[in-house]
């Protein structure tokens, strides 16, 4: 005697629609479709908007690449990003990435635009995939000494020198730099162009390691959680403590009530 298979319990099936790859959901939204049970159906209707957003998401980082190409040339393309432009204590972090065409990295964007968490995944990738990543670091001092416009160039350009090739183009994001003869600036390129995505995101880790750390060196002036910037509670352990080594003098004028203690 031959038995009848057991068909599959609607909370099964909404399990599978929930827990498939995006290829797989897209079968399977097909072969529920007309299924008549309400849980099903609901399943369906939230795989289908999944399936929505994760295309869109596909293209959106693909386009990134595209347009990396496109700006770069055929030729070794490395882009170029900074974190701590603003801040008020703590370094100018540069790094300069060379991304290959292939694997692509999923869920690249502006880091400004991506959890903590889901960066420090995406900086672990971009090591693995990268071609070459360089970084560099202005401190505090220096750019009290010399400015942030000059900080930044000579950053810019050791970033690349760093990552230890020679690109055919230097895609940076934001105004002309004149870090390197090959660069070309592109506004907002961190969220346009994949090697300056990755390039704000490798910068962004390295730098907010770095503060974290200098939280116990220096307690009371919240730098794990401020990252250096002007949080308020930053601002006012300024005005109370007075400034650190590790702070921008040229920026805090305004905060300082006293002199500094170090």
């Amino acid at each position: 005697m031959t038995s009848t298979p057991r068909p599959t319990s609607a909370r099964e099936v909404a399990a599978l629609l929930s827990d498939a790859s995006l290829d797989e959901a897209a079968a399977l939204v097909e072969r529920y479709a007309d299924d008549p049970r309400k849980q099903v159906q609901a399943a369906v209707r939230s795989a289908r908007r999944r399936i929505e957003r994760e295309t869109a998401e596909r293209a959106r980082v693909l386009g990134m690449y595209e347009l990396q190409r496109e700006l770069g040339g055929s030729g070794l393309v490395v882009g170029v990003d900074e974190v701590g432009r603003g801040a008020l204590a703590g370094p100018l972090t540069v790094a300069a990435v060379c991304l290959p065409d292939e694997p692509v990295i999923w869920g690249l964007n502006d880091s400004k635009q991506v959890p903590p968490a889901r960066r420090e995944l995406l900086a672990a990738r971009i090591a693995d995939v990268a071609v070459a990543i360089g970084i560099a670091h202005v401190e505090p001092a220096s750019i009290d000494a010399v400015g942030m416009g000059a900080s930044l160039r000579e950053a810019m350009a050791a970033a690349v020198r760093d990552a230890g090739v020679e690109p055919d183009a230097v895609l940076i994001d934001g105004n002309p730099v004149h870090a390197h003869p090959a660069e070309r600036c592109i506004v907002k390129g961190d969220a346009r162009v994949a090697s300056i995505a990755a390039a704000s995101i490798v910068a962004k880790v390295t730098r907010d390691a770095i503060m974290v750390a200098y939280e116990d060196e220096y307690p009371g002036y919240h730098l794990a959680a401020s990252k250096g910037y002007g949080s308020a509670e930053h601002v006012a352990a300024i005005r109370e403590r007075g400034l650190t080594p590790i702070h921008r003098v040229s920026f805090c004028g305004n905060f300082l009530d006293r002199p500094r203690l170090f």
